[in-house]
């Protein structure tokens, strides 16, 4: 076999175990699966696609909806949660409401605070699944992703585009107590839940 062919079939394999991973690296909603109504956890994932610049801000835009979120703090990070009124109010989780969460933005206290080259940060949310979606419904998590370099990658596009938007499926809803729960039991449920494992230690 003459060296260039060889030469051309390890180029060949090497792009291939490139491309899955690549395809991987963009911001996504985990897990990808979680139970229609109730309440659940999700986080942001973000990776560094970028050799020689740091992610800074991270911007995901709620799919209509989503009544209660609140985040989980992160070092170095400022979270901001942005609401849209809501007109007439919406029975939700066992109660009235008049707001719902538009996005919610993660910005990086500093430079140096960002996600680095060859590093990912999880951006954890307790949210309330809107009850207005069904078992097998697809919920869209378009995302903006900006380095300290001002580059901007918009996380927006189809599943099978460059730039994808995050989906999560909505599976069988569970059958515990949380589904039926409004905010602020859950709210009240959690404080409960902190108290005790402080009693603990």
């Amino acid at each position: 076999m003459k060296t260039t062919t060889k030469a051309a079939i390890a180029i060949a394999a090497a792009l291939a175990l490139i491309a899955p991973a690549a395809a991987q690296a963009h911001v996504t909603v985990q897990p990808s699966e979680v139970p229609a109504g109730g309440f659940t956890r999700l986080d942001v994932r973000v990776p560094n696609e970028q050799d020689d610049a740091a992610t800074t801000k991270v911007e995901v835009e709620m799919p209509d909806g989503f009544i209660f979120a609140s985040y989980e703090p992160v070092p170095g990070w400022t979270a901001e949660v942005k609401t849209e009124k809501l007109d007439p109010p919406v029975e939700a989780h066992g109660g009235s409401y008049d707001t719902q969460v538009g996005s919610i933005t993660w910005t990086a206290d500093s430079d140096a605070d960002g996600i680095q080259p060859g590093q990912f940060q999880d951006f954890g949310l307790s949210v309330g699944i809107p009850e207005q979606y069904p078992e097998g419904d697809a919920l869209t998590f378009p995302a903006i992703q900006t380095y300290d370099n001002g580059d901007v990658v918009r996380w927006i596009g189809d599943p099978d585009s460059e730039e994808p938007a995050s989906q999560v499926t909505l599976t069988a809803p569970a059958e515990d107590h949380h589904a039926g729960m409004s905010e602020d039991e859950h709210a009240e449920e959690a404080t409960t839940t902190d108290d005790a494992s402080g009693d603990d230690s």
